[in-house]
């Protein structure tokens, strides 16, 4: 599949799209990396591969860069707003939430601040669920969800990095998943459950 990467950071979660590429671990090609935000290290690093890499402050302009280019999935990699796509993009949005959906998730809950509170419910696993995005924080169908245990871990920050550990092997499975079952397994199996 053809690849879109939303990031607004360091770029951490693209990095380990270009290893899984590269290694055979993830198959698709990445076409372009776009950050809602100026500067960041995400879009150095995508230039570094090879990437074509843009800023676009809003969901429009993304969207007008996103039409230049052979698109069948988008993946937020740390892209930390709401995204509406272009229509025929509309149910080929994945993110990755660092939590085991529908724990810790939501607005507002992003980043540390998920690690933070799991850490302050004193929980005992957590991990993290890739999923497709709708108009709601969180909410879409789950492609792949990863458990870890944190009974251990000495701090939020513990959490965090034993979770992004998951994150490198969820989001490539994820994207391997929606190549192998098409995207409308997902969203149908979905919508399947709810009418039980």
């Amino acid at each position: 599949m053809n690849l879109a990467v939303l990031l607004s950071g360091t770029g951490r979660t693209m990095d380990n799209f270009h290893q899984a590429i590269n290694s055979g671990r993830m198959r698709g090609e990445i076409r372009v990396v776009i950050s809602n935000v100026a500067g960041v290290p995400g879009l150095e690093k995508a230039a570094g591969y090879g990437y074509p890499a843009h800023y676009a402050r809003d969901d429009e302009a993304i969207n007008r860069i996103i039409a230049g280019y052979d698109v069948d999935l988008v993946l937020l990699a740390g892209f930390l707003k709401l995204y509406t796509p272009p229509a025929h993009l509309g149910r080929r949005v994945l993110n990755i939430h660092p939590s085991l959906i529908p724990s810790f998730c939501g607005p507002g809950f992003y980043g540390m601040r998920v690690h933070r509170a799991a850490w302050n419910r004193g929980v005992t696993v957590s991990g993290c669920t890739v999923h497709f995005a709708n108009d709601l924080y969180d909410d879409g169908p789950i492609v792949v969800q990863k458990c870890v245990d944190v009974v251990d871990c000495a701090s939020p920050g513990d959490i965090a990095e034993r979770v992004f550990a998951v994150e490198c092997e969820a989001f490539p499975e994820a994207v391997n998943l929606v190549g192998e079952k098409g995207v409308d397994y997902f969203w149908d199996h979905a919508v399947g459950r709810e009418e039980q």
